[in-house]
């Protein structure tokens, strides 16, 4: 069993994020400079918040945030916050995520994870199923040029999901940024310079 109170945990207590997964994505945009003041950001199975959080941080009152859960959420003050209480594959989403936006999204994110059952290979194929939900979506309100991140479960089903999402991308890698738990088998594919159909 994992510490759930580790480092990082006590961290997110001590500075007021929701959750331990805020400093993930923090360390992934310090160092690919993944989300930029002023940026128009999809946040895809949100709750319990720590990502919003965080980018409501980073793109500014310039910005917006659009973030999705089935779960319930608090929301955020302020008007460039919006949360829907959603499934991701909603047909009427995209289209409500683009108006409040006012355009389409600079960057589409995921920090979302399936149900876990204990079988690695039915969680690995939950997660690629998820992923392949959020790209969907990004499909549909990712601008062109725009970038792309999502958690998925190491396999070979990672690896399918990785294969068909590279010809949409000028680049996509996978990564794994430090605040990852130890042992855990998840890691991001992050894909920059979306190219739009």
């Amino acid at each position: 069993m994992y510490d759930r109170k580790d480092t990082w945990h006590q961290r997110a207590k001590k500075e007021g994020f929701r959750s331990r997964a805020a400093y993930k994505l923090a360390q992934i945009v310090e160092k690919e400079k993944a989300v930029r003041p002023g940026d128009r950001a999809i946040d895809a199975g949100a709750a319990p918040g720590g990502w919003s959080q965080l980018l409501l941080k980073l793109v500014g009152g310039n910005g917006k945030v659009a973030a999705i859960d089935l779960l319930p959420m608090d929301s955020f003050s302020g008007g460039n916050f919006k949360f829907w209480r959603k499934d991701l594959s909603d047909p009427a989403l995209s289209d409500e995520l683009l108006k409040f936006l006012g355009g389409k999204a600079d960057i589409v994110l995921s920090d979302a994870a399936p149900n876990t059952t204990g079988s690695p290979s039915t969680d690995q194929a939950r997660s690629a199923e998820l992923v392949r939900t959020v790209f969907s979506l990004a499909r549909e309100t990712l601008k062109e040029g725009g970038t792309f991140l999502a958690k998925i479960f190491t396999g070979d089903e990672s690896e399918t999901v990785f294969t068909e999402l590279k010809p949409f991308f000028r680049e996509l890698r996978r990564i794994r940024p430090e605040a990852t738990r130890k042992g855990s088998s998840e890691l991001y594919l992050l894909g920059k310079g979306f190219k739009a159909d």
